[in-house]
């Protein structure tokens, strides 16, 4: 009795130690769908077998879909938002101007029944047996037959019917730039399942959480259209098209009326396709990389543009593989369709009639999007500011990388947007639900331009060189899951050897400023005394750069107690001294340099301005 038990204590430890040693878990749905397409009324019918595995602890006995095409529909919750927003999305309504106001009407508000979107799921089947459904906008809701319990597997089959909508926001028919098919968001796709529950978020307007998995993928359509999306393509020499190097473009020849491409797609979260008659086909190969592949109207306003953005798409992976990863998979698609830029797996649908500058910039923008989420898979309602504020990040400093003209400060705009919005008194914090925001200009600046300097601010706290190994080991550590802001800066505190907890509370958790001013400077028995203060709720760590009027200069720097530690000297060409820390509870912090007043010319808060200072002109003093 008494060995039974130690042994049964024994494996009760181990079953305790490995499962918090293997604490994470994420779900897996494994598509396979078989497509056809109408490509007169832009309807279309299909049938999917998901093959669902609960990774997780818990039993579930519900699960859900989303439906995103039932949210162009008068009535719909995304209808209703862009009338009762006051910034809708100019591209989603008509605007009426008159000398006393603006006023804006929902393009989905006069849609008709054969310009709407819908997606209809029939016959929903787990393992074989019939699940009982409810469609609620854009959410199928299914009451499991049998719950599945944890480590298990299940099988969902349906048929399901569906109607591209004009194009009103990333997905439609006949967009503005006259492409015939932008089918994102197009099928019932999975919700995502995790530590915090269901996310079945219904589409108002945000982006998007999916589930891991494999895709198999079979789309028939008219003969004449050339499709481009995620996937690899398996059946080349069956519809007589080729990914040709040299671009040309071989359309079946035999008489049929449809053909049936045949994609797969492993480890993605999502599956998008566009189609056209008229697509122009090129390809570029990155060196030691992926070949890339980009379709495009046959326009001739536009091909020149469209040739010259090849080499720099092929120099824009080349920095992002170097700085952040290296690009999992062997393909990727820049894809003329949608209505303005858009990411997707393995893929982004941007606008292609604009000048070379906005081709390139959304290009680089969209492409970088394919590590922070399309690998780095954050849930984006949540967590908005993380995948569109590191991918303005990282795109601005890869555009500023390959274009010929640099400027010195790439990030320069995201710091006057984030001043903007303080300015506006409109902020939220950065944990708001990406729907909740009141503005959209405000959700956008907060997303791209706060979310970008959370990154160029952290790399003046730890220093650059430790932000950009903090991105590195992010991407490999956290490759093909869900991370939150937590698992970030974590990597950020293991990377640099300092606590960074204060860092992510203050600048994502509330609307704290950071504002520090030189109070005063006085002179003490042939010394200079300098006095500064902290008159924002957020700390951080100061650089003071000193310049004497004898044209030598040095810096100070002092660390902010709460971080635990310092970065290295960023001025390497001048002399730092490193201060006593200072702590957040004393407003006012005192030293003194051992020069009289007079040798001062003058003395500069943070020279670099990387630090989001509100109030820039209390951080200079010139000796008169």
């Amino acid at each position: 009795m008494r060995k039974t038990t130690i042994t049964s204590l024994f494996l009760l430890v181990c079953s305790i130690s490995f499962a918090q040693s293997n604490s994470y878990w994420q779900q897996k749905a494994d598509y396979k769908m078989d497509v056809k397409m109408d490509v007169k009324n832009y309807t279309y019918t299909g049938t999917q077998e998901l093959i669902y595995t609960n990774n997780s602890p818990d039993t579930l006995k519900k699960v859900y879909f989303h439906l995103f095409n039932n949210a162009f529909q008068p009535g719909s919750e995304m209808d209703a938002r862009l009338q009762s927003i006051s910034d809708p999305d100019r591209r989603m309504v008509k605007t009426f101007k008159t000398p006393e106001k603006t006023t804006y009407e929902s393009r989905i508000s006069a849609l008709k029944p054969n310009e709407i979107g819908f997606l209809k799921v029939l016959d929903f089947k787990q393992d074989g047996q019939s699940a009982e459904t409810k469609t609620i906008g854009t959410i199928l809701e299914v009451q499991l037959q049998k719950p599945i319990l944890p480590n298990q597997k299940s099988t969902f089959t349906f048929n399901f019917d569906g109607q591209v909508p004009l194009q009103i926001r990333r997905s439609g028919r006949n967009s503005s730039e006259g492409i015939a098919l932008s089918m994102a968001q197009w099928y019932p796709k999975m919700a995502e399942y995790d530590f915090q529950g269901w996310h079945a978020d219904p589409y108002i307007a945000r982006e998007f959480h999916g589930v891991w998995g494999n895709f198999d993928v079979k789309i028939s359509l008219d003969k004449d259209y050339i499709i481009g999306g995620t996937g690899y393509l398996q059946n080349p020499n069956e519809i007589g098209y080729g990914y040709q190097d040299d671009g040309v473009v071989v359309k079946h020849s035999r008489k049929t009326k449809t053909l049936t491409w045949h994609f797969l797609a492993p480890d993605v979260h999502d599956f998008t396709w566009a189609a056209d008659k008229d697509y122009i086909h090129d390809t570029a190969q990155v060196p030691g990389g992926a070949k890339l592949h980009f379709f495009y109207k046959n326009n001739p306003d536009i091909k020149e543009n469209w040739k010259n953005l090849q080499p720099k798409a092929v120099q824009l992976m080349e920095f992002f593989n170097a700085n952040v990863g290296p690009y999992p998979y062997k393909q990727y698609s820049i894809i003329q369709g949608g209505d303005g830029g858009m990411e997707y797996a393995m893929s982004t649908l941007i606008l292609g009639n604009g000048t070379m500058q906005g081709l390139q910039g959304v290009t680089a923008h969209e492409m970088a999007h394919s590590w922070f989420q399309f690998v780095l898979a954050t849930n984006e309602s949540k967590h908005y500011w993380m995948d569109e504020g590191f991918t303005s990040f990282i795109s601005d400093l890869a555009e500023n990388a390959i274009n010929e003209k640099k400027v010195d400060n790439p990030l320069e705009g995201s710091y006057k947007s984030y001043a903007f919005m303080v300015n506006s008194g409109k902020e939220l914090p950065q944990t708001t639900h990406a729907d909740r925001h009141d503005v959209n200009q405000i959700y956008s600046i907060s997303a791209y331009s706060k979310g970008s300097v959370f990154l160029s601010q952290l790399g003046y706290v730890i220093g650059n060189e430790n932000l950009m190994k903090t991105l590195r080991r992010y991407y490999k550590e956290f490759a093909f899951k869900h991370p939150t802001p937590n698992d970030f800066i974590r990597i950020a505190e293991k990377v640099s050897d300092t606590q960074l907890e204060w860092y992510l509370n203050d600048w994502t958790r509330t609307t704290n400023t950071i504002d520090y001013s030189i109070k005063e400077v006085v002179e003490k028995e042939n010394k200079t005394s300098i006095t500064l203060e902290r008159i924002g709720r957020m700390p951080m760590p100061i650089d003071l750069y000193v310049e004497y009027t004898d044209g030598t200069a040095e810096t100070f720097y002092i660390p902010l107690r709460m971080m635990f530690g310092e970065k290295l000297n960023p001025f390497t060409n001048l002399k730092r001294t490193v201060l006593a820390d200072w702590a957040w509870s004393f407003g006012t912090y005192q030293f003194s340099i051992d020069k009289p007043k007079k040798s001062i010319k003058q003395i500069i808060i943070d020279p670099t301005e990387m630090m989001a200072d509100i109030e820039k002109e209390n951080n200079v003093y010139i000796q008169e």
